[in-house]
């Protein structure tokens, strides 16, 4: 198995993104190879100063990098040669299993939308029930429909025609609407929102984690609001494995990246997405 990660991609590349890579290769020696995609010219000499180790990483050389502030779409099809076009190359031929970057993420085409139809947030729903069940191991995952009030009948139009979809949808187990003060207990384990709504809500569990950092406050609960022990974000609903990180990404954040990209790969989840769509 071989997992690819953008060695271009992040605010900190390529330094975080070879740190990153090598302790993801050593956590993975005889699992899976970490294949590094960018300028060899940038990358090698970084990745040979990890002596012995740098042989359990392979780099496929990609010439051009999208920056952060470049338009996505005329970047992608002006630069093919760029570290994020070669890894879906990559990933679209086989020759990797997943394909991770902590880069331009227009470029990387996360779905995630700003707006969305009410037959999109029901996709979200089966998407992320998905996702729980076969990759992080949750039976039956309960899916919640993020709104303004619990009854059936609140909330927008976009939000009350999606939960009557998701309320027949034999695909996943929905418990109905949650509200904002039930983002962070156990009440779902599957959140279905639009892009902006949870971007909002991302950032906002970012800045928990962060302010509990700085007032020296230690606690298992706030650990998961930690990005860098996520990793990314999956890109749910294409052919293949593919995760997003934060641009900011440290070298423990890209490896744990990469450990969610192999994660991602054994655990099948690209063919049980084809397969549920498919019914």
């Amino acid at each position: 198995m071989k997992i690819a990660l953008d060695a271009m991609g992040g605010d900190f590349a390529p330094q975080a993104a070879v740190d990153g890579a090598v302790l993801a290769a050593q956590e993975l020696a005889g699992k899976a190879q970490i294949v590094l995609i960018g300028q060899e010219t940038a990358v090698r000499p970084l990745l040979e100063q990890h002596g012995d180790v740098a042989a359990l990483l392979e780099l496929v050389p990609a010439s051009q990098l999208i920056e952060m502030g470049e338009h996505p779409a005329k970047a992608y099809q002006q630069k093919q040669d760029s570290s994020i076009a070669v890894g879906y190359r990559l990933l679209h031929t086989g020759e990797v299993d997943a394909f991770c970057s902590a880069g331009n993420t227009g470029a990387m085409l996360v779905g995630a939308n700003a707006e969305c139809k009410p037959e999109m947030l029901e996709q979200f729903g089966e998407l992320g029930s998905l996702y729980a069940q076969y990759v992080l191991g949750i039976s039956n995952p309960k899916v919640g429909l993020m709104n303004l009030g619990e009854e059936e009948g609140k909330g927008t139009p976009l939000t009350q025609a999606a939960y009557q979809l998701l309320k027949v949808n034999p695909h996943v187990h929905f418990i109905g609407n949650i509200e904002g003060r039930d983002l962070f207990n156990e009440k779902a384990d599957v959140i279905v929102c639009d892009g902006y709504t949870g971007n909002v809500m991302l950032k906002m569990a970012e800045s928990i984690y962060e302010i509990m950092a700085e007032r020296q406050i230690r606690d298992p609960f706030f650990d998961k609001f930690n990005y860098e022990a996520v990793g990314g974000s999956p890109i749910l609903g294409i052919n293949d494995n593919a995760i997003i990180g934060h641009g900011v990404s440290s070298p423990v954040a890209i490896c744990n990246m990469l450990l969610q990209g192999y994660q991602m790969a054994q655990s099948g989840i690209s063919d049980q997405i084809k397969n549920t769509f498919k019914s």
